[in-house]
């Protein structure tokens, strides 16, 4: 997408980009770190709330003093789909939703924080943040307005003050991990919605923030993996012709899982 009245400052290790909404800023931090995690900071009056935490020690040190350095008062961390990191600000409220908070202590996100620390050791802070709960609905924080939509994972956030949804992943020329047809359709409506809304702003765990243009560009790239998918017979076959398809996209080990989605080993 094209970035309007945005301001980017290289930290040691992450990139911060500020936009600026008027009433409200957005801190969108790229941690660079081994997972492209994003962390998203809003800001009203000095205050602000954060959207996923960062999960490696340096990333932790660097964004906590940025908030300082910044005078910003942070009031809430919204813990949807990332609750590593528990040791990020601990002093400040985490919130949750009764799907992220199985998701993240039994569910998926439970498995990829053990893989990850088993992957990354000491770097990894592993400990699970402990995040109270919300129900869905309009949640009001730093005094801006936040509507929570839960899913079969965690949840999402729109934020209407700013026209901006965020959601777990997007990413217009990268791959997702994509569970099949079934899931492939669920993503797409998913998609389709934010288009209907007319959403200003995407933001995503894994990818700067985006825009209408790459949604588009997304539903048709799960289109075009399902009709990948019935032209194959297995799960080479279909990452060959997948990658034939978008040499440039990174994310190869999404694909891998993909692939193994629609051809599970027997």
């Amino acid at each position: 997408m094209k970035k309007e009245n945005c301001k980017t400052t290289a930290l040691n290790k992450g990139v911060v980009s500020e936009y600026d909404f008027g009433a409200v800023k957005l801190y969108a931090y790229k941690t660079n770190d081994l997972i492209d995690d994003e962390v998203f900071i809003l800001v009203k009056n000095g205050k602000g709330v954060c959207i996923e935490l960062p999960c490696f020690y340096d990333n932790i040190e660097e964004l906590t003093a940025f908030i300082k350095e910044n005078n910003i008062e942070l009031v809430g961390k919204m813990v949807a789909y990332h609750a590593a990191g528990a040791s990020f600000m601990p002093e400040v409220t985490a919130y949750g939703t009764k799907s992220s908070l199985e998701y993240n202590s039994v569910g998926g996100g439970a498995g990829l924080i053990k893989n990850f620390t088993n992957a990354f050791g000491e770097i990894f802070d592993s400990s699970v943040c402990k995040a109270g709960l919300i129900e869905d609905g309009e949640f009001e924080i730093a005094g801006i307005k936040l509507n929570i939509k839960s899913n079969a994972e965690a949840y999402d956030i729109e934020i209407p003050e700013i026209n901006c949804v965020y959601t777990h992943m997007l990413g217009h020329d990268c791959h997702s991990i994509v569970a099949g047809c079934p899931h492939a359709d669920g993503i797409i409506s998913q998609l389709n919605y934010y288009i209907r809304k007319g959403f200003d702003l995407v933001l995503t765990s894994h990818y700067t923030p985006e825009d209408l243009k790459d949604v588009r560009t997304k539903v048709d790239y799960l289109n075009n993996i399902k009709e990948i998918a019935l032209e194959c017979d297995n799960a080479d076959e279909m990452k060959k012709k997948v990658n034939e398809k978008y040499p440039e996209y990174s994310g190869l080990n999404y694909l891998d899982m993909t692939v193994n989605f629609f051809f599970p080993a027997k």
